[in-house]
This record gives structure tokens, C-alpha cells and sequence, in this order.
């Protein structure tokens, strides 16, 4: 009896999960006022995915070298994710200098973080 009532409304939210993400536009629109800002604000963010899913790989694996370099590792990411919003506050404004130089230290974090990723138990 119960999975005659959840099983319709589970199609129904599903479908209807579904419907929304096909009105979903790209986040970087071809008419945003600064497209080339955008596109390294875009380009930094997959680069700090990229360094969590190395730590996260690594966290998972049991290879961090220690717990103290797992907290260094996640202070890299934090401060990288928080730079990548200060970046793209940067770009609506236009201020490719400020872009750039934010971009600049989320490298610098996402590289620390995976070498420190990458180090293994001794």
C-alpha cells in the first residue's frame, strides 16, 4: 500500500527535478559584460575541484601523511574556494587586476594542497 503512494510522487518529483535543469542556463553566459574575467574565475574554480578530489582521494586511500597535514591541506582548499568568490565578485565588477591576482593565490593554494595530497606516510 505504501509504495503505491511513494512511488507515483517520486516520479512525480523526479520529473519534475528533471524539467527544472533543462531551463538551466550556463552560469557564464556568452552576453556577460566580462566574459574573459569570467572565464578564469570558471577556469580556477575546476582547479580547486580538481585539488579536492586529489585530497579527497588521498583522505579516502588512508595515504595522508598525517592528521596535522590533512588540517594544512584543508586550510588550502578552504582559502582557495573563499579566493575563487572574491574572484568572481571581482570579475562582475570588471577589475581584471584584482581577478588576476586573486586567480594568482587560488593556484598557489590548489598546488599546496595537492603536493601535500600527493605526500605519503612515512
Amino acid at each position: 500500500m505504501i509504495r503505491k503512494k511513494i512511488l507515483p510522487r517520486g516520479i512525480v518529483l523526479i520529473a519534475l527535478l528533471g524539467a527544472s535543469s533543462l531551463h538551466a542556463g550556463p552560469i557564464d553566459s556568452p552576453g556577460h559584460a566580462h566574459q574573459d574575467k569570467a572565464q578564469l574565475v570558471h577556469k580556477a574554480n575546476h582547479e580547486v575541484d580538481h585539488a579536492w578530489e586529489v585530497y579527497h582521494r588521498a583522505a579516502l586511500g588512508g595515504t595522508v601523511a598525517s592528521p596535522a597535514l590533512q588540517a594544512e591541506i584543508e586550510q588550502h582548499l578552504h582559502e582557495a574556494r573563499t579566493l575563487v568568490t572574491q574572484a568572481q565578485e571581482a570579475a562582475d565588477r570588471g577589475d581584471k587586476r584584482q581577478v588576476e591576482a586573486l586567480i594568482k593565490q587560488v593556484r598557489l593554494h590548489t598546488a599546496q594542497a595537492i603536493r601535500g595530497s600527493k605526500e605519503q606516510k612515512k
